[in-house]
């Protein structure tokens, strides 16, 4: 099946289309119904009639955004019709909603006269947080845009001018940076004189570049001030030069910027360019020149870029709009001004300059990125756009005087962390923990790459003090290799005198078989050593296990640090963070077949994690019974553990059991079924009757219930120690790092 039918499938399968209406409250009963509707409705009806800026406070104004075209000129497909545009309008909507949880309308207009187009937006004012203006032709784009910002207020956008201009800007500031290039000297050719070209040369001088040294080709060649063929629009760019076509426009130019046709540019033309150039391609489907012939055409650095996603260097619209939009919205801006453009740029280029989590990496296949020539764009699918971009766009609005509302900056990042999922909320509250005590946290596989990226980051934001066992020079230049600026603390096995250490294993283990000459071979394996420096307090913490399996890995630490003088067993948990929910998952990598005592002491430990992460506990021991219904060994095994724990006086959170997972979940069941339980809310900490259940749960819950999972965490040990699962990424190894950090504080 090809692409087409593939597409037509896609959008034709029910529900057609690709967007719906959904919810935000409770529906289920009549009271939710009757406030929902009549005759609720009525106190904010009447509110926001008094102060109509009562609308962002109860509707969904604040977070909605028009999306309005009437298919004039839709990318690739040309004068269409508003009604051929819906597709494109719904997936921009997709676009918005995905990147940055802002909510759309898409609105086909079947208007062709710009004054009526600006008559019908205007007039949806009170509907909308801000308008995104999408594929209207030029020149009428631009009076249509030009007007709807002086009579509404609030922001207006037409993406297809400003949309390139930012992507293509921030690539233009990091080639600078590559280049070593000034902006204000750079001599900039574009291809094509539409829209996007003439948006973006304006943007291009807002960033420094000077107006004379750029030179606008249309189709009859470069604009020049006697020409009179021109409108006024593309009359700003009219420069003199004694080029007469692209070809000679071309000739020493540092930049050429794309928005025309395809195949237009030969390897030739780019022969002719200054030293080092970049070559912006931006038509699509196909560039003015071909990737490959590009970089092929000469031996010094050509920094390319295109619209496509299969090369390097993509300039994507979804990078700018669905950001600008959130950090405007959130200020209630009137306005999405230069500055705020200025700030996206900016943000999206320093962005480029930072180490790529392992998630976007494998996104793209796998294909190495790293800042330089062929990484001087931010990736769409990078999540940290959101959290660099809005906050940036947000800053510039408040800064310019567009802003209505201000906003905690600091607190800000964290708001927009929670709208990517409650998991990046939870770890967000550890993290801010860490950081007010950062901890000495030993590695002990630091020669792996993912490690020495985590150190970085660790040391870069404050969350801890890494420390790496491993070969000093193999570390440092791997390092180097990444591009990673930073000296970490080193602990080489084969150049420390690991004397003390091999005397405490010694001391440790002698009555375990271990002689002093066999503790000091093992005490140059990273396990043990890492293991050792905790326990003699040499380190807070220790974290291991991305390149051992987790039984193999867990023998060192449990041997060396063992559980702590109040356990007597280690558990492993894994909290499952969902849109709505939280809940901890215990035991899913220790304890095989736990018997009535491990499972209470895994309870207790499992709801101290939970406050760690400000959750009050609520624990449910879960089993194939509900409080009795099935009578055997294994289930009185489950029910003792629960009578124990509640008539524990040290236990001071409601905890219940032997119950089924849906019982203990389901809030109508506890209510109306099970009324006498101690729990009066859904439990948030699972303890289940063993390690396969538990282990096959938290992986459904993974797979199929779509939560985020961080973890294991183990606890019960006598010293933060934390084993990583094979496989895991460098935020993953961040985040549990921040969990041993906040373990060691509790240990103080």
């Amino acid at each position: 099946m090809g692409l087409d039918e593939d597409a037509l499938e896609y959008h034709e399968s029910e529900p057609p289309g690709k967007v719906e209406i959904s919810t935000t409250k409770p529906t289920n009963t009549q009271r939710d119904l009757s406030l929902a509707y009549s005759p609720g409705v009525a106190a904010p009806c009447n509110h926001i009639a008094a102060n109509n800026d009562d609308a962002f406070r109860y509707t969904a104004k604040g977070n909605m955004v028009g999306v309005v075209s009437n298919g004039s000129a839709v990318l690739g497909l040309g004068d269409i019709g508003a009604q051929a545009s819906k597709p494109v309008m719904e997936g921009k909507g997709v676009l918005f909603k995905r990147f940055a949880d802002i909510d759309v309308f898409d609105i086909e207009l079947d208007q062709d006269d710009p004054q009526d187009i600006i008559t019908s937006v205007a007039a949806m004012e009170p509907t909308f947080g801000g308008i995104n203006l999408e594929d209207i032709s030029a020149p009428d784009c631009f009076e249509i845009e030009e007007e709807l910002r002086e009579r509404m207020d609030i922001p207006v956008f037409h993406d297809d001018q400003h949309g390139t201009a930012i992507i293509s800007g921030a690539a233009l500031l990091n080639v600078c940076d590559v280049t070593g290039k000034d902006i204000s000297e750079l001599n900039i050719v574009f291809s094509g004189a539409g829209a996007s070209a003439i948006a973006t040369a304006r943007f291009y001088v807002s960033l420094g570049a000077r107006k004379e040294n750029i030179v606008m080709c249309d189709s009859s060649g470069p604009i020049t001030p006697d020409r009179d063929d021109v409108n006024e629009y593309k009359q700003e760019f009219a420069n003199e030069t004694d080029a007469e076509d692209l070809a000679g426009a071309m000739a020493g130019a540092d930049v050429f910027v794309g928005l025309s046709v395809g195949g237009i540019v030969s390897e030739e033309m780019v022969q002719s360019m200054a030293a080092d150039p970049a070559v912006f391609a931006m038509a699509n489907p196909d560039p003015e020149i071909g990737y490959e012939e590009a970089k092929n055409a000469r031996d010094d650095t050509v920094i390319m870029a295109t619209g496509r996603s299969d090369y390097p260097n993509q300039v994507n619209n979804v990078l700018g709009f669905p950001f600008l939009f959130r950090g405007a919205l959130d200020v209630r801006a009137t306005d999405i001004n230069e500055p705020m453009k200025r700030a996206a740029a900016e943000a999206l280029a320093e962005l480029a300059r930072q180490d790529v989590p392992d998630a976007v990496v494998k996104a793209y296949g796998d294909e190495p990125l790293r800042y330089g020539p062929n990484y001087v764009i931010p990736k769409p699918l990078d999540p940290r756009v959101l959290f660099e971009v809005a906050p940036a766009v947000a800053e510039a609005a408040i800064e310019s005087g567009a802003a209505r509302q201000d906003l905690d900056l600091d607190s800000y990042s964290e708001q927009l962390e929670a709208r990517l999922g409650k998991g990046r909320e939870m770890m967000r509250v550890v993290l801010n923990k860490a950081k007010a005590d950062p901890k000495r946290v030993v590695l002990a596989e630091g020669g792996d790459e993912k490690i020495i990226r985590a150190a970085y980051q660790l040391l870069e934001q404050g969350i801890a003090e890494p420390v790496l066992i491993g070969d000093a020079e193999e570390i440092r230049r791997t390092a180097a290799d990444l591009g990673l600026e930073f000296d970490p603390e080193i602990v080489d096995p084969d150049a420390h005198d690991l004397a003390p250490y091999a005397d405490r294993l010694h001391e440790l283990r002698q009555r375990k078989g271990i002689t002093r000459r066999e503790a000091g071979e093992l005490i140059k394996d990273g396990n043990y050593l890492g293991s050792t420096m905790v326990e003699m307090g040499d380190a807070d913490a220790m974290l291991t296990g991305l390149m051992h399996h987790y039984p193999e890995a867990l023998r060192a630490p449990l041997q060396v640090v063992g559980t702590a003088d109040s356990a007597e067993y280690a558990a492993g948990v894994y909290m499952l963070t969902f849109k709505d929910r939280v809940i901890f998952c215990a035991d899913t990598t220790v304890n095989q077949d736990p018997d009535t005592a491990v499972l209470q002491e895994v309870t207790k430990r499992t709801a101290e994690l939970a406050r760690r992460f400000n959750v009050e506990p609520r624990a449910a021991l879960l089993s194939y019974s509900d409080f009795g219904s099935v009578r055997n060994e294994a289930t009185a095994r489950i029910r003792d553990a629960a009578d124990a724990l509640r008539a524990d006086a040290s236990v001071d959170f409601p905890v219940d059991g032997e119950m089924q997972a849906d019982t203990a979940v389901v809030s109508e069941m506890l209510e109306d079924t099970y009324e006498f339980t101690d729990l009066d809310e859904p439990a948030n900490v699972l303890v289940f009757p063993n390690l396969e259940a538990g282990n096959i749960a938290y992986k459904l819950l993974q797979r199929l219930g779509g939560a985020e999972a961080i973890g294991p965490m183990l606890v019960g040990m006598d010293k933060p120690v934390h084993v990583l699962q094979r496989g895991d990424e460098v935020k993953d190894i961040v985040n549990l790092a921040g969990v041993a950090v906040v373990d060691a504080q509790e240990e103080e």
